[in-house]
């Protein structure tokens, strides 16, 4: 990838840490933690990957609550605030520039957690969405569970992408525009406008896949998971009782496999 025009996920987030840590949906760290220790079981020995960890958010609230956390994402800049954070918090925390379509590890970790689209589904073709499942559940022991939210595909049918976005009262700093769903691949190609770190105002053109319930669970079930539980994602809330619907713009899903 190196001599290819870069990907407008990689040019988003080249200059961005400290101004993504601003977003709304960045807000619900603590409450999303919360959830995520009942999933563990409140299992500190636990191994746990946070792939696509970003600003280290999750990683970092995991830690301080005595969890063993690998982060890994494709930014560097990312990986710079997440490191520089959890330095000021004296916390060690493994983080690594690791692609996800192509992870280093084998069998090595309890749990995967994978959150505000953490890489998938960000990819340029199904292809490498797929791949990184597959290299996440590489990553992932015999009895392991794999946690993570995507784009719910059911929402854009019932609903305009851009009205949801642009919020009147002016809370969601990144604003979306000119949208087209695209039915036959059930991809958003969209306009993104932000402003990164260094004050600049920015404008790239992104392309996101959505997904619906149907796709994640055979794919999942191809990966060998064996109990695959689906729930809205409501963000800084995530909860098993959140049955998805049409109004729900991320899902929440909970792969299990029980296999020895």
């Amino acid at each position: 990838m190196g001599d290819l025009k870069k990907q407008w996920y990689e040019v988003m987030f080249e200059n961005f840490a400290q101004q993504y840590d601003q977003e709304e949906f960045t807000q619900g760290t603590v409450g999303e933690c919360d959830f995520l220790e009942t999933e563990f079981g409140f299992n500190k020995t636990l191994k746990i990957l946070d792939v696509g960890c970003g600003t280290g958010r999750h990683s970092i609230e995991l830690t301080r609550r005595g969890y063993n956390i690998t982060g890994i994402d494709l930014s560097e800049s990312q990986l710079k605030r997440a490191k520089e954070k959890a330095e000021r918090l004296n916390l060690k925390i493994n983080f690594l520039k690791e692609d996800a379509r192509n992870l280093p590890f084998s069998k090595e970790f309890d749990v995967a957690i994978m959150l505000c689209e953490g890489g998938f589904p960000l990819m340029e073709t199904d292809e490498m969405n797929y791949e990184i499942l597959k290299q996440v559940t590489k990553s992932l022991k015999n009895k392991g569970k794999f946690i993570f939210t995507t784009l719910n595909g059911l929402f854009p049918l019932y609903h305009s992408v851009e009205a949801f976005n642009n919020k009147e009262d002016g809370t969601n700093r990144t604003t979306y525009r000119s949208n087209t769903f695209d039915l036959m691949t059930f991809r958003d190609h969209s306009i993104v406008e932000f402003t990164d770190d260094a004050g600049n105002k920015k404008t790239i053109k992104s392309n996101e896949r959505y997904y619906v319930p149907s796709e994640i669970c055979w794919m999942l079930k191809s990966l060998g998971f064996t109990k695959i539980d689906i729930f809205g994602a409501r963000l800084g809330a995530f909860s098993r009782n959140d049955t998805l619907t049409t109004e729900d713009f991320e899902m929440l899903v909970i792969a299990e496999n029980n296999s020895e």
